[in-house]
């Protein structure tokens, strides 16, 4: 029988539409601890001290996608970004599932942080696996000219899944009564999930191996343990990815997370106010990748389109204070510029960062990356910034997410431009 390879539409289909369903996994956890898991999961306290340890659970999945981009990573280099893109996932969905039937701290004591602590940890394995591979999934199969258009299909599955997951919480406010939203109306979200998940699978399942990978192995064997050799001949370019890719996490953290709590619990915005403000801004973060993605393509370079962002993500850290007033204007002023920014710092990394390194460790080199950026850009950015907004007011956060910023910009400056890798590129 002759085998007939994937038509562009449906990789570039299955590659958008898993990472919708992954992001749309993680931002219901977001969303989820913005709102609620401080007063159900945790002893009784003051809103802020709760609100600190929901975030604190957030970050558990932060420190757990470097975790799963090592393991995914080394499947994907060895055995190929189908498979590890169906597993990871699964993982995720699995997980994000289980939360819908957790008991609260009410009912179960200390065994409900831990719990929901053990499954945000799988939440974080199964994504530190999925981007990377759904962005290979991308690039590789990209035509000359179009590496950073391809590569923001996964990019916007990030605003996909944030609209899916906020919009439904949103709709949760208006159909429940805040009590019936506190007791069950949470937990819907978190069910409907399983059949997100259903959905992806059934897409990424008809997929065969991308072009470049089934080249390289044509070449030589898959390295036998890809981690090894990604730190001894590529550690400083993976380095350089991590700090150039943590202005983006910063950034939609501040934007998200943290300032839902912080507009519905210190600026007085009712949940539906907020959320509906940031489903208009999260489409300006769209805007912004694909954007960004074309100028890669047709102007510049991925590397220059990023330092770009950087600079806008600085400047838009000084408006936080004089934006983030109380009014709904000024509130949906900042969150708009910070997510256009954004997605100048988030779009081009679908196509930068599996640029940086040759097939043969690729999947765990650009997941490794993006996690670890992750971790440092994103995972303690919510706790952070709720202390610094606790302690010295917006504009401490407003410093932060600069200071996050210039770090990406000095790493994207120092690294050189590389050239362009062909599908059959081994080695340095």
């Amino acid at each position: 029988m002759t085998h007939h390879p994937p038509s562009h539409a449906r990789v570039l289909t299955a590659s958008f539409v898993g990472t919708t369903i992954e992001f749309y996994d993680f931002y219901v956890y977001a969303t989820a601890a913005a709102l609620v898991f401080g007063e159900l999961f945790f002893p009784v306290g003051s809103p802020g001290t709760q609100q600190l340890a929901a975030f604190a659970t957030l970050a558990v999945a932060f420190f757990a996608r470097p975790v799963g981009s090592i393991v995914f990573g080394h499947f994907g280099d060895r055995i190929g970004r189908k498979s590890t893109l169906v597993a990871s996932l699964l993982t995720m969905g699995v997980s994000t599932t289980l939360v819908a039937f957790l008991p609260t701290y009410a009912s179960a004591g200390w065994i409900a942080p831990v719990a929901l602590c053990v499954l945000r940890f799988g939440q974080g394995f199964g994504l530190g696996g999925e981007w990377g591979g759904a962005a290979l999934l991308a690039v590789e199969h990209a035509p000359p000219g179009w590496r950073a258009r391809y590569g923001s299909a996964p990019q916007l599955g990030a605003p996909a899944g944030f609209i899916l997951a906020n919009g439904l919480f949103l709709l949760l406010g208006v159909w429940l009564s805040p009590a019936e939203f506190r007791d069950w109306g949470w937990r819907v979200p978190f069910a409907i999930s399983a059949l997100l998940v259903a959905l992806g699978l059934w897409i990424r399942l008809k997929l065969t191996e991308t072009p470049e990978f089934a080249a390289s192995l044509t070449e030589s064997p898959p390295p036998s343990v890809p981690l090894f050799e990604l730190f001894r001949h590529h550690g400083g370019v993976t380095l350089a990815g991590i700090v150039g890719a943590i202005a983006c996490f910063a950034a939609y953290y501040v934007g998200t997370a943290f300032l839902l709590g912080y507009g519905t619990k210190t600026l007085g915005f009712t949940m539906q106010q907020f959320l509906l403000m940031q489903l208009g801004a999260i489409l300006f973060m769209a805007v912004g990748i694909y954007g960004a993605a074309w100028l890669a393509d047709r102007r510049w370079d991925e590397r220059r389109v990023l330092a770009g962002g950087c600079v806008a993500t600085i400047l838009v850290g000084f408006t936080i204070a004089p934006l983030m007033n109380g009014s709904a204007a000024g509130a949906f002023a900042f969150l708009s510029l910070t997510l256009f920014a954004m997605g100048f710092v988030y779009g081009p990394l679908g196509a930068w960062l599996p640029g940086l390194f040759p097939p043969r460790v690729r999947y765990t080199g650009a997941s490794i990356a993006f996690n670890v950026a992750g971790v440092i850009g994103g995972g303690l950015t919510p706790l952070v910034a709720q202390g610094l907004a606790m302690e010295h007011g917006l504009a401490a956060v407003g410093l932060y997410l600069s200071g996050a910023a210039a770090l990406s910009l000095v790493a994207l400056l120092t690294l050189r431009p590389r050239p362009a890798r062909t599908a059959l590129d081994q080695t340095l």
